[in-house]
């Protein structure tokens, strides 16, 4: 990589870090992208969708079109450490290393700019990944675009630094946050006999949970978390009737994640019918699995292998979830992961600062791909 490049992505990824934005907030991380290719660029073409955009190298007809894409959300996570360019906006900082990736997609298109590809290259920058948005909105340029093939990275701590690693498969496992609510009746609390306490079904779902993730009845790893349990209120006159189960549910095969869905859902409506209730259930934070053709899996393999970088196996999906996966349904691709460091501060943590120094690693991954010339 030119090493002017790297220094003005550099500089870019530290002016992102201090202005960082949640999730439907990239307004000013949107515009700073793309006026930092118009200032840098020449052969670009910017195509402005509202909430994200994606930028155009053209090498003519007849030639492959290949996306790339970064992720540009921040999180809501205090900024702690001391940097020279730490948060500016109270509560909100990149403990996730989004404006790494952002950087690294920039700086592989001014070398795509000033060197040539031998294909229509693509670079998506795109919003709202941490709530799982993003991607569904932006799929839409898969087609639109007739993308054949497409690429992207994730930061990772616990991997040796500046090691590319790939897996075939399943890289990251699908998710949902699921809630239950269930509606009984009031009564007294002297007369509970007289409502429907909706905690004693509640407590059943959860007792039953094991048995639906247990690994012998399952193909893969399939996790149940339960992330809030509310029933009742603080009156002590009045016997519950309401109550709200909120779990995300998490499984290595989409196809699994459904059965377990089904389960718990077929639980909970028969315990209502029983008892009474009404039971209502809702869905937040849909991730699908993030499953990558082997075919571009391999030529990530043989790009590292030819520029001499440090390549590793992955031994097995990541639990966390990565709306990547609606881009794999569409279009042939391949989602690794950079290390990091074996000692860095892990993700979405109050210590965690993305590592200048993998950005070069991931602009000569992408450049081997895209066939920079």
């Amino acid at each position: 990589m030119e090493q002017a490049n790297l220094k003005l992505v550099t500089q870019l990824r530290h002016e992102l870090h201090a202005q960082p934005e949640l999730s439907y907030e990239e307004t000013w991380t949107k515009h700073h992208l793309i006026h930092f290719l118009k200032t840098h660029t020449k052969n670009i073409e910017i195509m402005d969708q509202g909430k994200y955009f994606y930028a155009v190298y053209r090498a003519g007809e007849n030639r492959k079109n290949i996306a790339f894409r970064a992720d540009i959300d921040a999180l809501p996570i205090p900024e702690t450490i001391d940097l020279p360019y730490a948060s500016q906006n109270p509560g909100v900082a990149h403990k996730c290393g989004h404006d790494g990736h952002s950087a690294s997609l920039a700086g592989f298109a001014l070398e795509v700019d000033q060197k040539g590809a031998q294909h229509n290259i693509f670079f998506l920058f795109q919003h709202a990944e941490e709530t799982a948005q993003g991607a569904i909105e932006a799929v839409e340029m898969i087609s639109k675009e007739k993308i054949d093939e497409i690429y992207g990275y994730h930061n990772m701590p616990g991997l040796p630094l500046k090691s590319v690693n790939v897996i075939d498969g399943t890289a990251h496992f699908a998710s949902k946050g699921m809630s239950i609510e269930m509606e009984g009746y009031p009564a007294h609390a002297s007369e509970p006999e007289n409502g429907i306490n909706p905690a004693y079904a509640i407590a059943k779902i959860i007792e039953a949970i094991p048995q639906y993730t247990a690994k012998e009845k399952n193909e893969g790893l399939v996790l149940c978390t339960i992330i809030q349990i509310d029933v009742g209120s603080e009156n002590y006159g009045i016997s519950a009737h309401e109550g709200k189960l909120r779990m995300t549910i998490r499984a290595e095969k989409e196809v699994e994640l459904e059965r377990l869905q089904k389960n718990i859902e077929s639980l909970a409506a028969r315990l209502a019918e029983e008892q009474g209730m009404k039971v209502t259930f809702t869905y937040h934070d849909i991730f699908p699995e993030t499953a990558n053709h082997k075919e571009c899996s391999d030529i990530v393999r043989q790009v590292c292998r030819e520029k001499e970088l440090s390549l590793l196996e992955l031994p097995k999906p990541y639990r966390a979830s990565e709306d990547f996966g609606h881009y794999l349904k569409l279009a042939k691709g391949s989602f690794f992961f950079v290390g990091m460091g074996e000692d860095a501060p892990t993700l979405h943590t109050l210590h965690y600062d993305f590592r200048d120094e993998i950005i070069e690693t991931v602009v000569e991954v992408y450049k081997g791909i895209s066939g920079t010339l």
